[in-house]
């Protein structure tokens, strides 16, 4: 039986990708008491491709924004591979956005919404969270975006 949440991604025309395999030495993601810690998962699409680049100077603003939301994305694959069920989902906590951009780039919360829109449309009040959007230099494979995430959780 299909849960809530996954209806409402069936509704969105939302497919959830496989969740992603670490790329170096470390868990995806961590349950401690009732918090689930979900690893940084970069912009990687369902077809392996990876939104490379760094905003301000080869990536634009909406480009950025759809590489977090493919971030959100990964991150609900994860959450659903460690909860078996999205409708265990309480509430998302925090996100943290890294944005690769240059030092004059200045629009970091813009594209770490591509990220927060996606968990408010698929969860609604559920998916409204604290956040930091952070730029950075650089980031793993050269991904524009990068965003980890702490969500509560039932059962």
């Amino acid at each position: 039986m299909t849960g809530t949440i996954e209806a409402r991604l069936a509704e969105l025309g939302i497919t959830l990708p496989e969740a992603p395999n670490p790329v170096a030495n470390y868990v995806p993601h961590a349950i401690a008491g009732n918090l689930l810690f979900i690893s940084g998962q970069i912009s990687k699409g369902a077809n392996g491709k990876i939104v490379t680049g760094a905003l301000g100077q080869d990536v634009e603003v909406e480009i950025g924004q759809a590489a977090a939301r493919l971030c959100a994305l990964n991150i609900l694959a994860q959450a659903k591979a460690a909860l078996g069920s999205l409708d265990r989902i309480a509430q998302v906590v925090r996100l943290t956005g890294f944005v690769n951009a240059t030092p004059a780039f200045t629009d970091h919360p813009k594209v770490v919404n591509g990220a927060s829109d996606l968990f408010v449309e698929v969860l609604g009040d559920k998916g409204r969270h604290t956040r930091a959007a952070v730029g950075v230099s650089s980031l793993p494979l050269n991904s524009a975006v990068e965003v980890d995430a702490i969500i509560a959780i039932t059962g």
